[in-house]
């Protein structure tokens, strides 16, 4: 399986003044496959811990922080010599030994030649916890369920995406059809690994169905697991609210929606969990559309959505026949699936802020998604079909006169002034469109 991210591992190996890499990422995103694809392609050799599963390594970290020490036991446990230039040290699981977080200041500062890289799923919990955090001595990255393009190259359409990238747009329209029908197969079955995978094996819609049920099921027991009794409950109503929410034409969510009579206060240690978790995606609303978007957010007005588009379709119960049953995969939840999709591509593009934005007098024009990037504010509008007609996009255009907008959706690509009509099968490209 084809996996972007890796470029930026080499990236960070090559740099010459690198520190300790911390990888983000919601459980079964495919972490541990790419730090381990990662040793063998670049390493000689692979020092893999697994912090809940290998108990006996605990005492090393939790004695003292001296890196010459901790290493020295390593050796030991492995029955191997770790060499700084040819070993790649895996802290798997790191959330669940808070010490070993802590000892990356130490490994940065008094053996910074070692190739350490840690990851940890439930990482962001602990983290907003009150784990010890070594600011400035680590570098972080983030990694999501596989997108649309990684999608195509796991069902070996590399020419595919070779035409996409190119933007050779005679070839694009021959082969129309059938991109779309791949973008409606990505969004039923999603771009969790192990999910496609077996797709790509076996082409069985109803083991996809299967293993799409199965990771939720173990969402659900690291909430019992992991989760202080107290605040599970309000965990579950949030988790149970999101599609339903999804499905109404104001998507924004609403606490007395979730428990009558409930407000803000109620639900927000809940929402934070699933936040840094990875597993749900919180879209605030901004007031003014303005740089730095983050000055702007209004903390209590957001969206939420799951972190994969075939969960999404799993949780909701939409049956398969919804893939060949026209244009009602992109329809689906008043649009939401396709707001879903387009959001789970950017969310893989690093450096982007996203939010979106409403008329606060009406409430009736809204923008999708505002994106930050390369110092722009772009709106985002997604349409589930090819009819383009867009009122909010259009009021938001004379309102404040951005340089760009973007609109994604069915329709042929075109550029008219400065609005940018995007194909959904080229979503993973419109940085490059925008840029040229």
């Amino acid at each position: 399986m084809k996996r972007f991210a890796i470029k930026k591992l080499i990236d960070w190996k090559n740099k010459k003044n690198r520190k300790p890499l911390i990888l983000h990422g919601a459980r079964q995103v495919g972490k541990t496959w790419l730090m381990q694809e990662f040793g063998k392609k670049e390493f000689k050799q692979v020092v893999y811990i697994n912090f809940e599963r290998n108990k006996r390594v605990h005492p090393l970290f939790e004695k003292d922080f001296n890196p010459a020490g901790i290493i020295f036991g390593l050796e030991a446990e492995f029955n191997l010599k770790i060499t700084p230039r040819d070993t790649l040290i895996i802290f798997d699981e790191i959330q669940a030994l808070p010490p070993a977080i802590t000892s990356l200041k130490y490994f940065y500062e008094e053996m910074p030649e070692l190739n350490i890289i840690c990851a940890g799923s439930l990482l962001g919990v602990a983290l907003h916890s009150g784990v010890s955090y070594p600011v400035g001595k680590v570098e972080t990255m983030s990694l999501y369920p596989l997108n649309f393009k990684e999608f195509l190259y796991a069902l070996n359409e590399e020419r595919l995406a070779e035409l996409i990238e190119k933007k050779d747009f005679e070839m694009i329209k021959i082969f129309k059809d059938k991109l779309i029908d791949y973008v409606k197969q990505y969004m039923f079955i999603g771009g969790m690994p192990e999910v496609v995978a077996s797709f790509v094996k076996n082409k069985d819609i109803t083991e996809v169905r299967s293993l799409q049920k199965e990771i939720i099921d173990a969402y659900k027991k690291d909430f019992s697991k992991h989760i202080p009794k107290e605040l599970l409950s309000k965990v579950m109503l949030v988790w149970n609210a999101v599609s339903p929410q999804l499905s109404k034409e104001n998507k924004k969510f609403t606490y007395k929606e979730v428990l009558a009579n409930s407000r803000a206060k109620d639900f927000e240690d809940a929402i934070s969990w699933l936040t840094e978790s990875g597993l749900v995606y919180k879209v605030q609303r901004v007031s003014k559309p303005a740089l730095p978007l983050s000055g702007y957010l209004k903390e209590n007005i957001f969206k939420l959505f799951f972190l994969d588009t075939g969960l999404l379709c799993a949780i909701s119960g939409l049956e398969p026949k919804v893939i060949i049953d026209g244009d009602k995969l992109f329809t689906e939840f008043k649009g939401a699936l396709a707001e879903q999709y387009i959001l789970q591509q950017l969310k893989t593009v690093d450096d982007m802020e996203i939010a979106y934005w409403a008329n606060d007098n009406t409430n009736v024009a809204e923008i999708d998604f505002l994106i930050q990037y390369k110092g722009e504010i772009i709106p985002v509008e997604v349409k589930a079909s090819t009819n383009l007609k867009a009122k909010s996009l259009k009021s938001y255009i004379t309102k404040f006169f951005p340089n760009y907008a973007v609109r994604f959706s069915q329709a042929d690509y075109k550029q008219t002034e400065n609005i940018y009509d995007i194909p959904f099968f080229m979503v993973n490209y419109f940085e490059k469109i925008l840029m040229n």
